[in-house]
Order: C-alpha cells, then sequence, then structure tokens
C-alpha cells in the first residue's frame, strides 16, 4: 500500500515542512517562510527599533508612579525573566505580573516564579480556577479534540486581558509573536499586537470556551466563564492592547536564558524530550504528555522547534539538528502515571481518545498503528551519531530533574 503524501516540501534550511500546523510557505529556492523573516533580525535597526518602543509605551507611564505602568503575563519557565528584564530595566516600568496556574506544576517551576518575584521586586497576581472545572474541561477536550493543555493555553493568554479590563491598566507586554518567530506569519516591520483573533484560530486551534458548552451537557457557563474573552466594548473602553517585544528587540532565547541565569539565577532542567534545559521547565506535562499527543496529531514534537530556532541562529548544522530530532522524539514520555490520577483516566482510555485524532499520516493496519511520517528525521538520515552535542553539556551542567507534581505552589523563601 503506497502511503505517501502529495506536495510535502521541507525547508532547506530549517526542518519545517509546509504541514506546520501554524501554516507555513516554502518558496521557489525552497526556503520556508519562518526562515525568510528570520533574516530580518540580520538587517533591522534595533537601536531605531529600541526607540520607537520606548515613545509608545512613555504614554502609559503612570504619571504619579505610584501605579502600574503595564500588565505582563509570566510563569516560571519560558521567556518570563527576559521580558521583565526589559519592562523594569530598559521600558523603566512599574509592571504588574499575572500568572495562570496551569496546575501541572513542577517545583522548579514554582521556584523561578518565586524567584522572580523577589529578584525584579514585582506584584504578581496568580490565578487558580476551581480544579474541578478544569478537570471536567481538560476531559472535555482531551475527548473532543485530543488536547490536555486548551485550559493552559486559554487560561494563560486570557488572564491577563481580563486583568487589564478589571483594573484599567490598558497596556499587555508579551514576549515574542509565535507565528512570527517559528512560520513567519507576518513581519517584524508589520509590528502585529495582540488579537482576539490570533488567540482564537492559533492558540485555542479555533476552539473558544462558549465553544465548549456543546449539547451533551458537560459543560456549563459556570465551568468556563473564567475563560471568556472580555467584550470588545469593555476592550475598547480600557483601550486595551497588547505588544510584542519581539518586535523591538532582537530575539534569541538561548542567549537570553543564559543570561537570565547569570543575572537572576533563574533555574534550569533536564527534560526527556529535548536537550533544551530553559523552555517550559515549569510544566511537567508539556515537554511529556502534551508533546507526545502534538507528535501523534501533527507529525513533529518540540524538539523540532527547538532545533529549527538553534538552525536558524547558526548554533547547529542542519545534519546536527536532524540527527538531534531523531534521538529525541521518541524519548520515553515521563509522569504519565501522575496526570492519570489527576484527570481521573486510565491509560487505556487516554490512548484510545489521543489515536482518535491522530494525523493522516498515521494508519491502521490489522488493528495497529502504523507510522509512515512523522516529521523531516522520518524523511531525512543523518551521519552524526549523538554522543556529545553541545546542547548534552548543557544538560550535564543544569541537571536539575522534574519529580514532583505540585498543584499550587504557595512560595519559595
Amino acid at each position: 500500500m503506497n502511503h505517501q503524501i502529495s506536495e510535502l516540501k521541507i525547508c532547506k534550511r530549517c526542518l519545517y515542512t509546509n504541514y506546520h500546523p501554524l501554516g507555513l510557505v516554502i518558496d521557489e529556492e525552497g526556503i520556508c517562510s519562518g526562515c525568510r523573516i528570520h533574516e530580518e533580525k540580520d538587517e533591522i535597526d534595533w537601536d531605531h527599533k529600541k526607540q520607537k518602543i520606548l515613545e509608545l509605551v512613555g504614554e502609559y507611564r503612570s504619571k504619579s508612579g505610584k501605579n502600574y505602568d503595564c500588565i505582563v503575563p509570566v510563569t516560571g519557565g519560558q521567556d518570563s525573566y527576559y521580558i521583565v528584564h526589559l519592562v523594569k530595566n530598559i521600558l523603566k516600568l512599574n509592571p504588574l505580573c499575572v500568572s495562570y496556574n496551569k496546575y501541572y506544576n513542577t517545583g522548579t517551576g514554582i521556584r523561578n516564579l518565586s524567584n522572580l518575584r523577589i529578584k525584579f521586586n514585582v506584584d504578581i497576581l496568580i490565578q487558580n480556577v476551581n480544579p474541578n472545572s478544569v478537570k471536567k474541561i481538560t476531559r472535555h477536550t482531551l475527548a473532543d479534540y485530543g488536547s490536555i493543555y486548551w485550559h493552559c493555553l486559554a487560561g494563560q493568554t486570557v488572564f491577563p486581558v481580563q486583568t487589564s479590563v478589571r483594573y484599567k491598566i490598558p497596556l499587555i507586554i508579551w514576549g515574542a509573536h509565535q507565528g512570527m518567530e517559528q512560520v513567519g506569519m507576518f513581519s517584524h516591520n508589520h509590528e502585529v499586537e495582540m488579537t482576539r483573533r490570533y488567540r482564537k484560530d492559533h492558540d485555542l486551534f479555533g476552539v473558544e470556551a462558549e465553544d465548549l458548552c456543546d449539547i451533551s451537557g458537560s459543560l456549563s457557563e459556570e465551568d468556563v466563564w473564567q475563560y471568556l474573552y472580555p467584550s470588545d466594548f469593555d476592550l475598547h473602553v480600557i483601550g486595551t492592547r497588547g505588544i510584542y517585544l519581539g518586535n523591538y528587540f532582537r530575539w534569541d532565547p538561548l542567549a537570553q536564558h543564559e543570561e537570565m541565569i547569570r543575572l537572576y539565577d533563574y533555574k534550569t532542567a533536564s527534560l526527556s524530550r529535548t536537550p533544551d534545559v530553559y523552555d517550559y521547565i515549569d510544566c511537567f506535562n508539556y515537554m511529556n504528555l502534551h508533546d507526545w499527543i502534538k507528535f501523534k496529531k501533527t507529525g513533529y514534537s518540540k524538539v523540532t522547534d527547538h532545533v529549527t530556532r538553534e538552525i536558524r541562529h547558526k548554533r547547529l548544522a542542519r545534519e546536527q539538528g536532524i540527527a538531534i530530532v531523531q534521538k529525541y522524539e521518541n524519548q520515553k514520555v515521563e509522569f504519565q502515571t501522575q496526570f492519570f490520577e489527576w484527570l481521573g483516566i486510565v491509560d487505556r482510555s487516554f490512548n484510545f481518545l489521543v489515536e482518535e485524532h491522530q494525523h493522516r499520516f498515521f494508519w491502521k493496519e490489522n488493528g495497529y498503528r502504523k507510522f509512515e511520517f512523522a516529521g523531516p528525521s522520518s524523511m531525512l538520515k543523518s551521519e552524526i551519531v549523538l554522543n556529545g552535542n553541545e546542547w548534552q553539556a548543557y544538560r550535564n551542567q543544569f541537571d536539575n530533574r522534574i519529580d514532583k507534581y505540585i498543584t499550587v505552589g504557595k512560595g519559595y523563601p
């Protein structure tokens, strides 16, 4: 049986294909739109960009100096330290930080979030949605959409907007725009801002909170109201807008994380499915069950994102990147037992639900799932045997294993 996929293309520079879920264009030279937009980073006058954002935020600065100037979403991982560093020390703003509790917390993430509050001397509002509602939503989105992470994506993108309306703080400051960084959805010069439409179409794969209340009755508005986006009228009255720092500062997550380790004692953690020790270390699910589901649904896992980023920054050769993906994308998933116990589901039921949402690159034959294509590593071969790449040194240096599932973190001394 021939299971070849027609018109499947892979970028000649990085490891993304034209099947990327955010949408990606490969030009006549075989280079993807994400790589083309990344080239702008070496062409833009970043000093001019810095002056533009300084002028932009000036109108939001509290005249008395006693109020918050902006809202900054933060977590115990990703780029939060660098974002707050820029906001406090470069833009000279007084932020109100906000954080959505995903309930999939690691000790390292809780420590990092608490350390951020202390080192930057900021206030943090943390939203803890009723865990019973969160579990009901997660069971629903797993069954209907093959996602255990919908509530996380919805919560962390809507809580800052709700806080803007509630506290009458119009400016929200985010880090880099995912669509621009990964697939070149926009140019840096477009200076795109936060929109309800992007959140729904890409962050939430087209499913808003109100869409979860279907005729089955498994979820009600009482379960999902914390995830409802404010009305256009309320946003207009407050003047809410969200800007992305990646439009104004040259974004380089690895270099930024290393600087934050040196300046503010950001802690890293070793993860089994990627050599990156900086990203999503606050969540025990993101690089495990969530990443495994992503692999099943889209044909590639997070390690491809990490490797593609490093290829574009010219720290990895393409062949090295292929070898890294081949090494990590099939690594063991950890902490599924803790998640199954928390959600109240058994592994057989979980696997059945995930199978219902697998990509067409997977098919069933004689009662068993077969595998035809899963990202570039199955299309390309590498002569490199990974027994000591540069990232492995980082793993050895910062080997802080994630070993405890903590639903609510109450701080760190």
